[in-house]
């Protein structure tokens, strides 16, 4: 081979390259793009938002994490609005195809202290915003109304005599010394947190599920399962278990009716063996020291 047919075969494999070049550069500068659509996105979210709910200190705007919504943060706080900030919405988003609770899970990575309500809780400042004239803004009233509604009766001490054995699921150590009782939802993020912990604990679980998030169906097949502890750590988890067959389950329709008389419309809800009571998720450390009989 000569010289000059070596340098032009060189010639013709190096052509591609400023091609693979600026296909790599077209799509890094795509990436840049979107980056930016999504940050001019949540920066004019930010500033409606200012206008709107002047009072409201607002920590972060995430337009890119739900379809179609704005996920708005204010210290503890959690609301959503639409792209338009015109539309403010107080409440849990789920995820039905992983039966995921959005909400819970984020509000536990905000504050993993903080108790669990019945629905997501409205930025109180939003309750006080007004419109710039210094009369309320029409939405006041139903942030207002929403926390209103969702705030949970909480008793001091809970008897649990009332409730029969059934709609119990036993799990955990059941050798343990400690025993406590939880009412749970299993659509409920705090409470999967709460289940997480305690399998990490030393304690004898019997957990009774309610159905505060439209979770029967799920309490119905963990209830009915052959394993029970594992279905339930399943159904926590999202995974699949294996359809049990139909089976009685009044005891759950106990539960309910026993969460109704006395309040529990919030999950979950601990209950010690003295009677004594503890809602919301709670670390490993204060449910030892709450266990053995100290204050949370």
């Amino acid at each position: 081979m000569s010289a000059t047919d070596y340098l032009r075969r060189l010639r013709v494999r190096a052509r591609p390259a400023p091609v693979v070049a600026a296909a790599g550069a077209l799509c890094l500068a795509g990436i840049a793009l979107a980056a930016d659509a999504g940050g001019i996105q949540e920066a004019q979210v930010t500033g409606l938002l200012k206008t709107r709910l002047p009072k409201t200190e607002l920590t972060k705007v995430n337009c890119g994490k739900i379809e179609g919504l704005c996920e708005v943060t204010a210290g503890a706080n959690l609301f959503y609005v639409n792209h338009g900030a015109r539309y403010l919405i107080i409440g849990r988003v789920y995820d039905m195809e992983t039966r995921q609770d959005l909400t819970a899970a984020r509000l536990l990575e905000i504050n993993p202290d903080m108790l669990v309500g019945g629905a997501a809780k409205a930025n109180a400042a939003a309750a006080d915003g007004d419109n710039g004239s210094g009369e309320a803004a029409p939405l006041a009233p139903v942030a207002a109304a929403a926390g209103r509604a969702t705030k949970p009766i909480r008793p001091e001490a809970l008897s649990l005599s009332g409730l029969p054995s059934e709609g119990a699921i036993v799990w955990g150590n059941r050798a343990a010394k400690q025993s406590i009782t939880i009412f749970t939802d299993f659509r409920c993020g705090y409470c999967r947190a709460l289940a997480n912990v305690l399998r990490g604990m030393d304690v004898r679980v019997i957990e009774r599920p309610i159905s505060v998030l439209g979770s029967r169906d799920i309490a119905d097949r963990v209830y009915c399962a052959k394993n029970q502890e594992q279905a339930l750590h399943a159904a926590y988890a999202g995974e699949p278990f294996k359809a049990p067959a139909a089976c009685d389950t009044s005891g759950l329709d106990a539960n309910e009716r026993f969460a109704r008389q006395h309040g529990l419309n919030a999950t979950p809800v601990i209950v010690r063996s003295d009677g004594a009571v503890l809602e919301g998720y709670r670390p490993k450390d204060v449910l030892e020291a709450w266990l053995r009989g100290g204050k949370p």
